[in-house]
Order: C-alpha cells, then sequence, then structure tokens
C-alpha cells in the first residue's frame, strides 16, 4: 500500500476519533448522572435505550465522516496524495532533513490517451502509474515515500537524501518505463530529478523540475544558478536598466526596412540572461510592465532619436492592455515624435483575450501615434489566427517551423494559404530564420512581403 493510502486511513481514524470521543463522553455522562441521580425508579427500558443511544450515536457518528466527510488528503483519481497536502508533507520532510530529493514522473502522452481512448481510460492510467511507481520503488528497498500528484500527468515523489543516490535509479526506471502499458494502451514516461543542493525552497525546486524537463525536451543546457540569486539579478538589472539590445534588419526584397531587437540584461558582474531565462522569471514576479517600459525608453532615447530605422521589439500583450504602461508609451512616443519614425510592436500570447473590442481601441491609439502591430507565430498559436481575423494588425510573423520547412513541398499549399489569408485582410506578412538563398527564392516565390535571417543579415550588437 502506498504511503499517500495508509496516511489517508490514519487521518480518517484520528479524526473519526476527535469527532466520536466528545459526543460519546456526552451520552455516556448524561446516562451516568441519570443512573446515578435516579437509580431507584429507573425502569428496564431505560437501560435497553441507553445501550441503543450510545450504539447508534457512535455508528452514525462514524458513517457521517467515512461517508460524506469530503476534504481529502488524497486525489480522487490516482489514491496519491493532493498537491495542498503533498506541500505541506514535503516542507516539513525538507525542513527536518538536511540532505532531500524530488523526482517528476511525468506521463508525456497523457492528453493522447485522453483524447483517443476517453478520459475514463485517462483516469485508469493515472491510477495505475501510481502503483506501478509504487512498486518499482518498493522493489528498490525504498518505503514510505511521499508521491502525490499535482497536475495533469505529473506526480511528485519526496527521497531522502541528495540525488547522487537516486539519480541511476531514476535512469534504469525511465528505462523500465518503456515496457509498460495499461490495457493495451502505450504510456510513455519519462523523469526528473533535483535535490536541496539546488534550493531548500520547495517551490524553487519544482519549478526547476519543470525547467528540467524541457530542458531534457529541448536538449538545451545552461548554467545552474540558484533561483533567489537569479531572480535577484534580474530585478537589480531592470532597476538598474542595464541591457543589451542588438539587431537583425529586416527586408523587403532587397531593401532594408526595419530592425528586429534582441534584448539581454546584463548584471553587475557581467552575468548576461537571455531571454529564455528571464522571461519566465519577469512573468512570475509580476515585472513584465516595468521591463517593457525599460526596453522601449531605451530604445526610443538610443536609437530613434538619432536614427531613421525602424524598431521592432518583442511587448507582452499583458503589457500592452497594462493602463500604467500604455499612458507612459504614449507619452515616450508623443515627446519623441515617433510618429515620424515608428515602432513596430511583435506581440505573441498562448492565451485568447476575448475582450477584442477593447484590445482593439488600444492597438488604434498606438497605431495612430506611429506604432506597427504584428501578431507574432502565425501557425503555430491558435490565438495568431483569432487575432488576424479580429484586429486591426499591420503584420503577421510565420511561426519558424514554417521557415524551417519552406523546402518541403507538403508545406507549400499551408504556408501560400495563410500568406494569401493575411494579404486579403491588407495585412503585411514576415517570414524568419531565412538560412539560405533557396528558402528565400521560395520565400520571393510566394510573395511573403518581409524575410530576415542570417543569410540576409548577422546580429549586431548595437549598445
Amino acid at each position: 500500500m502506498l504511503l499517500p493510502q495508509t496516511k489517508e486511513r490514519e487521518y480518517r481514524f484520528r479524526l473519526a476519533l476527535r469527532i466520536a470521543l466528545p459526543i460519546f463522553a456526552l451520552v455516556l455522562a448524561l446516562v451516568s448522572e441519570t443512573l446515578i441521580s435516579n437509580y431507584e425508579t429507573l425502569s428496564l427500558a431505560f437501560y435497553f435505550e441507553s445501550i441503543l443511544l450510545l450504539a447508534f450515536s457512535i455508528y452514525f457518528i462514524l458513517y457521517i465522516i467515512y461517508s460524506s466527510f469530503n476534504v481529502k488528503i488524497t486525489d480522487d483519481v490516482s489514491k496519491t496524495f493532493s498537491r495542498e497536502y503533498l506541500y505541506n508533507y514535503l516542507k516539513k520532510e525538507i525542513k527536518d532533513k538536511k540532505e532531500y530529493t524530488l523526482i517528476l514522473i511525468s506521463i508525456d502522452n497523457l492528453h493522447d490517451i485522453n483524447k483517443q481512448y476517453g478520459l475514463k481510460n485517462g483516469d485508469k492510467v493515472l491510477l495505475e502509474v501510481a502503483k506501478w511507481i509504487g512498486e518499482y520503488l518498493k522493489n528498490e528497498k525504498l518505503k514510505n515515500f511521499p508521491l502525490g500528484h499535482i497536475k495533469g500527468g505529473d506526480f511528485i515523489i519526496g527521497l531522502r537524501g541528495n540525488k547522487e543516490i537516486h539519480n541511476t535509479m531514476l535512469e534504469l526506471m525511465c528505462l523500465k518505463s518503456s515496457e509498460f502499458k495499461v490495457d493495451n494502451i502505450e504510456v510513455k514516461i519519462s523523469g526528473t530529478i533535483t535535490d536541496t543542493n539546488y534550493s531548500n525552497n520547495l517551490n524553487y525546486m519544482i519549478e526547476n523540475l519543470f525547467e528540467l524537463q524541457e530542458k531534457q525536451k529541448s536538449k538545451y543546457s545552461e548554467e545552474e544558478i540558484d533561483p533567489s540569486e537569479l531572480e535577484s539579478y534580474i530585478i537589480n538589472a531592470i532597476n538598474d536598466k542595464s541591457i543589451i539590445v542588438s539587431t537583425q534588419e529586416v527586408y523587403k526584397e532587397n531593401r532594408k526596412v526595419y530592425k528586429e531587437c534582441f534584448v539581454k540584461l546584463k548584471t553587475a558582474n557581467g552575468k548576461l540572461f537571455y531571454p529564455k531565462r528571464y522571461i519566465k522569471v519577469i512573468n512570475k514576479l509580476g515585472l513584465s510592465v516595468a521591463f517593457d517600459l525599460m526596453v522601449l525608453e531605451h530604445i526610443i532615447l538610443n536609437f530613434t532619436d538619432i536614427s531613421s530605422d525602424i524598431y521592432a521589439i518583442n511587448i507582452s500583450p499583458a503589457s500592452i492592455r497594462n493602463e500604467n504602461f500604455l499612458s507612459h508609451a504614449k507619452e515616450l512616443l508623443k515627446s519623441h515624435d515617433i510618429i515620424n519614425k515608428k515602432i513596430v510592436f511583435i506581440l505573441s500570447e498562448q492565451e485568447y483575450y476575448s475582450h477584442t473590442r477593447r484590445y482593439n481601441s488600444i492597438l488604434n491609439s498606438l497605431r495612430a501615434l506611429g506604432v506597427l502591430i504584428t501578431i507574432d507565430r502565425l501557425g503555430s498559436l491558435h490565438t495568431s489566427f483569432l487575432y488576424l481575423r479580429e484586429l486591426n494588425i499591420d503584420i503577421v510573423r510565420f511561426d519558424s517551423y514554417y521557415s524551417k520547412e519552406i523546402k518541403d513541398k507538403k508545406n507549400h499549399s499551408i504556408i501560400n494559404g495563410f500568406n494569401i489569408m493575411a494579404q486579403e485582410k491588407g495585412v503585411k506578412t514576415w517570414m524568419k530564420n531565412i538560412e539560405d538563398e533557396e528558402s528565400l527564392s521560395l520565400a520571393k516565390e510566394m510573395k511573403i512581403d518581409y524575410t530576415q535571417g542570417k543569410y540576409l543579415a548577422d546580429l549586431q550588437e548595437i549598445n
């Protein structure tokens, strides 16, 4: 039996005692007092009724607790710890133990299982995977470990000791999982591991597990930095407005039309952080508005005031819809006469913003000040299709997948379809990551308006 199931039983039993004993004591006290004060006048029926009262009161209390009590410490589907209880349990474990390891086990194809076999079978897979994890670790002589289902197909396991002790076990576990099936349903399982050498903060440790998972998928590696230290670096860089900007030119046929800006944060000790590293932290800390205003101000003061070039910058759509950002951005644009020089805002977001009337009003007010609006990742994010249809924009940029696959004839009709759809709406199209002459020729044949890539121009640092 898994530790969560054992703990659930203990939890319910203790709760039953806490509720039942006081009531039982009150009933017992009432019966005792009646017996003592009215002993000579009591009939036989009283004794019989007292016994029944005691028995039924206990039965009723226990029945209510076990049948109707809905606050559980285990997940209904997987029978492992709920996220709230798991977090509380792990925080105590980490506090008590100097060395502690967390493992993330993920069912990578759970979404496909739910879609193909139905949610009921998806739930069954979750339960069977939890049981399989328990059996596997039991065979490895590991007992009484916390196991919790925190979201989707993701389970967190807590183990005592540092990760070096458990690394090999996890690797073998992931290899063994290739043979794992539930009712002939193939289940793809992956795992990542971290320990308290990374951080003693549970939230940081769990975030690190998911970051490691992303790196594992993309084969991307970078220097490990304590998360609180990373946050401090990023906050200080924003406060000091310490950034380095590189640009890459964008072409229309053989003519340069504007430059896309790429921003790195620079720390006091010379460390450089790229968007992949800092964007998630900035969003988590609620600093996206401050960051976007800093970048916009930097571009306007350092480049547009001394150059006639047009600069394209990535701006968070949440910032665009923020009143503080909007008012400061408009002040900057008006005070520096950007209407004659123009800036391009590149917008990209995963979640669709449904208040399109308000969104359009904001974008139109920026366009009136000379800002061109670009929606990024057309063909990848579903929001890009909806925004192309519903917003007043100037440019759409294809997702990099299509530039990489432009030579594949199977993709020609898809790219052509996107291109025609946009241009019929009066929206220009933009393709990045053009790496060779053949890709450039194909883009021109398809009459894509703007092209960009290493074949056309290298990145240039302009600070």
